[in-house]
């Protein structure tokens, strides 16, 4: 091989030309060849490609006799043979036996044509020189190389055209092509989403980055490709179907369509061997005309005009020079003058520079300045930002003789991060390429080594980054491996854990709650296809396992929620749905048909057991009211509409009925549970929160009004201790009624609640005093029939002011008010337990005292020793205080009376249970006649010799309870007994 430009007489000496389509082994057949020799270097277009065949030479030969040179990357052992390399870095001084240039084709191409034509014009091997390409190529080779001996291989497999497809209908193993990486991005993004994933090739990845996801498509991980027309450089794919997805592409200069030969070049990468192919179109690009078609399924396409051509004999006696030694045109027919590529604009570029053209003054420095200028330009920033740079670099290399380690660093390191997107890795390893470049240029730093190490490092980093980044986001891992392993019909290593997570062949497929399979969320189209179809396989004993686990365990592992579904050890298996009757609600049954045969139905009778003893355990009142048993007459009557009513009924609806029981009757009812209330006849176990919110979610059941508002929130409130709440006007008053409340005005009362405030409210209004000078109890009226509202009645209600005198007049009592005179002077003295008062009245409905009440089933009393307002006036005003010391002044006292015009009952009913006093139907037990209760207060006040005892329907706390020493009311005590002592 001789470096001097060959004579057109002798160029084909040795020279054999082997052309033909894709797939005819022409790659393979020039590395045989070349195994046969001592010694042989072969050019091929792509660093991928020539690190492929790289390896292929150090499996057969050795590391030791085979070198690597491209632009970025040099492996040369200390006596290498063979010499593998880039076309544009092929070795120009060697003495090989064989050489080979691979593509010969692409000296036809505008930006790197002249190159490939170079090397097939003068590089020679001295026993044989192999030129492998398409035939197009044929009539130049034949005009340039006089004498060539020409040898055509046939494509070893069809290769069919197959029409359009949509991208998520393409076959396995496909590959898209697209001509931006924008189009490449989406495409691989949509195949993710709808068929699991997909690898990525593009011109700009890295040779490390490229193959790892050719990898990726190479060993099934997936089974579609999505690549810019680089693939159709002499890539080795086993890929059965090529799919268009355009057919422009911008070349360097502008957009324009493809040949046919270079659709024909990528189309011919379907089919591998002796395995047939297809190529088709996909998206929005239309079909190809027929003339297209017959020209790439026969191989024949039009043949190249002329070859680019640019000057290889360069003048370097002055930059002016060696511009115009550049610029000449060829002389030979068949060949063009090349357009201006990237080295010579910099060095134009250079030559307007007065300090490179100051430095540039003999022939080494011309020559070091256009080795400089064909530093490629890998970041496409811009031109002047390209050859800037390259500038920097000559100045150091004119100045200091090498690159300083200093400037190197700081460029280098610049690029040496991780962290970014995709398209920010891409323009570091763009970056970093640059300086692999220099960096393999030995003379031109001080120690090559260090930096080849360096930039290597760097770039290797910077693609695996890269390629993670890629995988993420186009390749569904899961998806990838289960679809292998369905295809492989293997046995699927299937792993539940403590938590229901399910991990087929180590992948998170979904979970498992209870009997049903949810897929991970993040599955979608081919995705969720193959999660399904491996949970299939792998939880098919699992789900026999559970089953029996079900059918034996104990009451305690279930849980009725609040939205009728039921819980087994933390997972929904079952939900509630209406049934025949109210009490017996029906079951449906969550499970994915895996759960079929004697295994389900288990687990339906465990369920129906299970629902059958939480409902009737609960509500066991009102199966006993149902059954009626050792309850007769009226009584089962009333039995059944308490039933029927779920264990509430307003006492006006059966008054007749009750008016007839005897006390039989009612004791029968009674050891059910029943209560005989003012207002009410009710089940007082059942406003307990766990019944009362079971029968809520029964009854809404049987109605069809599982999602009305307050479904939730009222057994709650009754849960927490709330004796009233809000009348909410969207909550339907049978719901209210349901979970134990009466609406009375703006609240609404839990009845119980609405019991013990008649009971409060009872004596108050049945009390009269048997002789004069006995003091009324508290909110008890001198004169008897009626009564004023007491602390202990806004507490247990848990609301005060307009509230509560609105509930007292939905309960049928009237209001009157009065005038009275009140001392002045003693307002100070009272003014303490009368905000106490106001305060107490205003509590919350959640205090201990009402909890208690609610609890025990007895009214939360008052606190302190507190009187009312008007026995306070009265014991302030004592005759010892001297009358012209007294100023009072005139309240307002609020009075309130049974009404007339109760609609619930006759007037002669409401006026003989309020105003006479008779025993009365209550679970507080069988109170004496008031009359009775009178004579003992009258007979005791008398044995105790001095002053009448207060009434028995006092609040023993306010009998017992110390008077505070602190008080006004013990200090005005105080001041009465000495002054009665002074006078003693």
């Amino acid at each position: 091989m001789k470096p001097e430009i060959l004579p057109r007489t002798i160029r084909a000496k040795t020279v054999t030309a082997i052309l033909g389509p894709t797939n005819t082994g022409k790659t393979h057949m020039a590395i045989e060849r070349m195994c046969s020799y001592g010694s042989g270097l072969i050019g091929l277009p792509l660093r991928l490609l020539a690190r492929e065949v790289y390896d292929k030479l150090v499996e057969r030969k050795g590391p030791n006799v085979v070198a690597l040179i491209t632009g970025e990357e040099k492996i040369i052992p200390r006596t290498p043979h063979y010499w593998v390399s880039t076309v544009e870095a092929m070795p120009k001084d060697l003495n090989v036996d064989f050489v080979a240039i691979d593509e010969v084709q692409l000296a036809g191409d505008l930006e790197r044509g002249h190159v490939f034509t170079d090397r097939i014009l003068n590089l020679r091997g001295h026993s044989e020189t192999l030129l492998l390409g398409s035939q197009t190529i044929r009539p130049l080779l034949e005009k340039l190389l006089p004498g060539l001996n020409i040898v055509t291989r046939p494509r070893m497999s069809i290769l069919t055209y197959a029409g359009s497809k949509k991208v998520t209908r393409l076959p396995r193993r496909s590959a898209v092509v697209a001509f931006s990486a924008d189009e490449v991005y989406a495409i691989a993004e949509l195949i993710r989403r709808q068929n699991g994933g997909a690898a990525v090739v593009l011109g700009s990845l890295s040779p490390r980055t490229r193959n790892a996801q050719v990898e990726l498509f190479q060993n099934g991980d997936v089974d579609w490709l999505v690549a810019t027309d680089a693939i159709g450089m002499g890539l080795n794919l086993d890929v059965d179907h090529i799919a268009f997805a355009g057919h422009r592409k911008f070349d360097g200069y502008q957009y324009r369509q493809l040949t046919a030969a270079e659709t024909g070049q990528i189309a011919g990468r379907a089919g591998r061997h002796l395995r047939d192919g297809t190529f088709g179109v996909t998206a929005r690009v239309s079909g190809f005309e027929d003339d297209l078609v017959r020209q790439l399924e026969s191989h024949e396409f039009e043949p190249l005009k002329v070859l680019q051509w640019r000057n290889s004999k360069l003048d370097f006696s002055s930059i002016n020079a060696l511009l115009r030694s550049l610029e000449r045109p060829p002389q030979e027919q068949g060949l063009t003058k090349a357009p201006p590529a990237e080295d010579i604009g910099v060095l134009e570029f250079a030559s307007r520079n007065s300090e490179v053209t100051s430095l540039a003054t003999n022939k080494d420095q011309v020559s070091m300045l256009w080795d400089v200028c064909q530093v490629p330009d890998y970041r496409k920033i811009a031109p002047a930002n390209h050859a800037d740079l390259v500038l920097d670099i000559y100045s150091h290399l004119a100045h200091k003789g090498a690159i300083p380690d200093e400037w190197m660093h700081n460029h280098v390191s610049f690029a040496d991060r991780t962290d970014g997107d995709i398209d920010t890795l891409a323009n570091r390893i763009a970056h970093i390429r640059t300086w692999t470049f220099v960096a393999n240029r030995a003379d031109w730093l001080n120690d090559p080594a260090h930096w080849q190490g360096v930039t290597r490092g760097i770039e290797d980093r910077l693609s695996d980054a890269l390629h993670e980044r890629l995988t993420q986001r186009f390749v569904d891992r899961r998806t990838s491996v289960l679809m292998r392993r369905l295809r492989e019909n293997k046995m699927l290593e299937a792993e539940i854990t403590v938590t229901g997570d399910v991990l087929v062949e180590g992948q998170h497929i979904g979970q498992l709650h209870g009997f049903r399979f949810a897929p991970d969320s993040a599955a979608e189209g081919q995705d969720e296809k193959a999660v399904r179809t491996a949970a299939q396989k792998a939880l098919a004993s699992e789900i026999e396992t559970r089953a029996d686990r079900f059918s034996r365990s104990a009451n305690e592992d279930f849980i009725l929620s609040s939205d009728g579904t039921i819980r087994w050890q933390g997972d929904i298996v079952a939900k509630l749905v209406a049934g025949e009757t109210t009490l017996r609600p029906g079951l449906l049954l969550l499970a994915d048909e895996q759960l079929t045969g004697p295994a389900r139905d288990k687990v339906q009778q465990r369920l129906d057991q299970w629902v059958k003893a939480h409902v009737e355990t609960l509500l066991k009142p009102l199966f006993e009211l149902e059954q009626a048993e050792n309850i007769e007459g009226i009584a089962r009557g009333v039995a059944y509409r308490l039933s029927e009513k779920l264990g509430i009924l307003e006492r006006f609806e059966v008054a007749d009925e009750i008016r007839q029981l005897d006390q039989q009757m009612r004791g029968s009812l009674r050891k059910i549970g029943v209560r005989f209330g003012a207002y009410h006849i009710f089940v007082p176990a059942l406003l307990k929160p766990a019944p009362s919110q079971l029968l809520a979610q029964l009854w809404a059941l049987k109605e069809g009004k599982e999602g009305i508002k307050g479904l939730e929130e009222l057994p709650q409130l009754s849960a927490s201790g709330r004796t009233s709440v809000p009348n909410d006007k969207e909550i339907e008053l049978s719901l209210y009624r349901v979970c134990g409340f009466r609406v009375c005005g703006p609240r609404a009362v839990r009845i119980d609640i609405l019991e013990r405030l008649a009971d409060i409210i009872r004596p108050l209004v049945a009390w009269k005093p048997l002789e004069e000078g006995v003091e009324p109890p508290e909110g008890a009226l001198t004169e008897g029939g009626g009564f004023t509202v007491t602390v202990s009645m806004t507490s247990l209600l848990g609301c005060a002011g307009e509230d509560f005198s609105n509930i007292l007049k939905s309960l049928g009592y009237r209001l009157e008010t009065r005038e009275i005179e009140r001392p002045v002077q003693v307002e100070a003295a009272v003014t303490q337990p009368t905000e106490q008062a106001e305060a107490d009245t205003e509590a919350p409905a959640e205090s201990e005292a009402t909890q208690e009440a609610a609890e025990e089933g007895t009214p939360p009393q008052s606190e302190g020793d507190a009187k009312p307002v008007e026995a306070q006036a009265e014991e302030a005003s004592s005759e010892e205080v001297p009358a012209e010391e007294q100023a009072t002044e005139t309240v307002t006292l609020e009075i309130w009376r049974p009404g007339r015009n109760d609609r619930r009952r006759s007037t002669s009913e409401n006026n003989r249970r309020q105003s006479k006093p008779r025993r009365h139907d209550s679970d507080r037990g069988e109170r004496k006649p008031h009359k009775n209760a009178a004579n003992k207060r009258h007979s005791a006040g008398k044995s105790g010799g001095g002053k009448p005892q207060r009434s028995a329907h006092s609040s023993p706390a306010s009998k017992n309870k110390p008077i505070d020493p602190n008080s006004p009311f013990a200090a005005l005590l105080s001041l009465k007994q000495n002054m009665k002592d002074g006078k003693n």
